[in-house]
């Protein structure tokens, strides 16, 4: 049976285990440790989703891609202010063909 006596500044005050048991359960955790670091590690569902969903994709354009890409993306990151908006809003509206006088 294990010795019983308090022990300042341990939860409770009390000590249960003797010298030599927490010397042989160290020494098997360290043991327990060393098996682990040789075992192959397995890939895991998370870590397949994750290589395909961020894998790196290299695209090269053509002169012609690279000016279409170049004017998509200035009509999207233009600026716009009220005045554009405004003129848009009330742009003259006409139907039809126009009639001569």
């Amino acid at each position: 049976m294990a010795n019983i006596e308090e022990v300042p500044g341990v939860y409770g005050g009390v000590k249960t285990e003797e010298v030599g048991v927490a010397e042989e359960n160290i020494a098997n955790a360290s043991a327990v440790e060393n098996v682990g670091a040789n075992l192959p590690a397995k890939t895991g569902f998370w870590n397949k989703v994750k290589s395909i969903l961020f894998y790196d994709i290299k695209v090269e354009l053509t002169p012609y891609q690279q000016k279409v890409e170049d004017e998509i993306n200035e009509f999207l990151y233009q600026e716009i202010t009220w005045a554009k908006v405004k003129d848009f809003l009330f742009q003259e509206v006409t139907f039809g063909k126009k009639k001569d006088k």
